[in-house]
């Protein structure tokens, strides 16, 4: 019963699509002048699917559910939409944007502030990890645009004097099935009842769960739905293969591929932050520019590595599920499931990261004997057959030697960077980035250091 009533309640977007293809311009769905010529600035020359669905139909304003793959859009569909509405009626504390993760929360700042550069749009940043003092000060300014994650937002509702959200026009869920897969469901419904009950709800995720459709129930008033793509699949302009490999020899395969594909730059995916931290070590030591990015490293450290891998200082990106959602890094050629992910759909974020915006790209996931059962789950979500990617295992095999005192180098300094770390508590661990800790690489045989740029 709860299934047909949630249908009810829930219009679908009009089929125009094919008339909507002949509409290209931001202009035509009925963006304004200004913000016309900053998306223009941004080189953004046409609306993606999700936009031309959504801004019409916010503009007229109505609530929306947007459903649509990782990389298609989806922040320029309610950031613009949010602008225009801000243009017309100029208030602060206007919208809010509630995101999983923090690093997500800085790149939706970022495009907010690039399309509302001319137009003097002030955002505040409120997530975790960062000092709350300064944080209360940016909201005392009272930016139209607050970009949060749920946890540390509660936190200055309840504990910022001064600080509300009574005024609230907006309200959007971003990558939504992540924010309550974290578990963020209360921190939410305490959210939703400290804010007008008058507002607009923009509800976007790349999955229809059952928790999302319990929140569209809770926030969202006649929505809209715009599915761009109902059905999980990857981008057709990315190349997706796996390696079935013993899981004893999974580094010195991985050492193999990237310098196959030398060259390229890469974001290898870990399970968990030690298992990122021992590889980005492994790797260093054999002389690549690698650099990790994991939630136990201090929120500057994680910004720090990232930027240095967007600004291409650094060619290997190594890190946990916590960047698979949602950051646009434009360069990344090749995606390397270094472990496999335990939920399929983590599988489609995960090679989201590449073959971006038309571009093409490569993912290969490792396979060994402890993971056919998720390889076959992840082949059974997109609904086809990978080939296996082509190697040599008798080069392979030659670069066993090098590959095996490397890792002895990375487990010592793991170990010394862990001691280090308990003997001094009130010192944050500079070695996050672990360029620090690396006096031993020389002393690897045959380790060829290459200059490193940005030291």
């Amino acid at each position: 019963m709860a299934a047909s009533e949630e249908h009810d309640s829930t219009a679908e977007a009009p089929e125009t699509a094919m008339e909507e293809e002949e509409t290209k311009t931001f202009k035509d769905l009925g963006v304004t002048d200004v913000l016309c010529e900053a998306c223009d600035q941004l080189g953004w020359t046409k609306p993606t699917k999700i936009q031309i669905e959504a801004i019409p139909l916010a503009l007229q304003g109505r609530d929306i559910i947007g459903l649509a793959e990782t990389g298609s859009g989806k922040t320029g569909a309610f950031a613009l939409p949010i602008l225009n509405a801000l243009l017309e009626t100029p208030q602060r504390l206007f919208a809010l944007v509630l995101t999983p993760t923090r690093e997500l929360a800085f790149q939706i700042s970022e495009q907010f502030e690039a399309l509302g550069s001319s137009i003097g749009v002030q955002c505040a940043v409120i997530v975790g990890g960062i000092d709350s003092m300064s944080q209360s000060l940016a909201l005392a300014k009272k930016p139209h645009i607050v970009i949060a994650t749920p946890g540390r937002l509660i936190d200055h509702l309840e504990n910022t004097k001064g600080f509300n959200l009574r005024a609230l026009k907006y309200l959007v869920m971003d990558e939504a099935d992540r924010i309550l897969n974290m578990d963020f469901e209360t921190e939410v419904d305490k959210i939703l009842k400290v804010i007008p009950r008058d507002r607009k709800t923009f509800l976007f995720s790349a999955t229809m769960t059952k928790k999302v459709q319990k929140l569209q129930r809770a926030a969202l008033k006649n929505p809209v739905k715009c599915a761009v793509s109902s059905k999980y699949q990857t981008v057709e302009k990315l190349q997706q293969y796996y390696l079935f490999i013993p899981s004893k020899f999974k580094d010195t395969y991985l050492v193999y591929i990237l310098n196959e594909l030398a060259g390229n730059s890469f974001m290898i995916f870990c399970s968990t932050c030690n298992n990122t931290q021992r590889t980005a070590l492994l790797l260093r030591n054999l002389g690549f520019t690698a650099i990790p990015l994991h939630g136990q490293m201090s929120q500057s450290k994680r910004l720090g590595s990232l930027n240095k891998f967007k600004a291409k200082a650094r060619s290997i990106l190594l890190a946990t599920d916590v960047a698979s959602r949602g950051l646009d890094i434009p360069h990344v050629d090749v995606v390397v499931n270094f472990d496999i992910p335990t939920h399929s759909k983590d599988y489609i974020h995960r090679v989201g990261r590449t073959a971006r915006a038309g571009r093409s790209g490569k993912a290969i996931t490792f396979v060994t004997q402890y993971d056919v059962e998720l390889f076959q789950r992840i082949e059974h979500l997109i609904g086809k057959k990978l080939p296996a990617f082509p190697t040599q295992d008798d080069e392979v095999m030659m670069l066993t030697e090098r590959v095996t005192e490397a890792q002895r180098f990375a487990r010592m300094e793991l170990r010394e960077h862990g001691e280090k770390k308990k003997r001094s508590r009130e010192d944050t661990g500079d070695n996050d980035d672990t360029e620090g800790a690396i006096g031993v690489r020389n002393k690897v045989a045959g380790g060829k250091m290459k200059k490193r740029k940005g030291r």
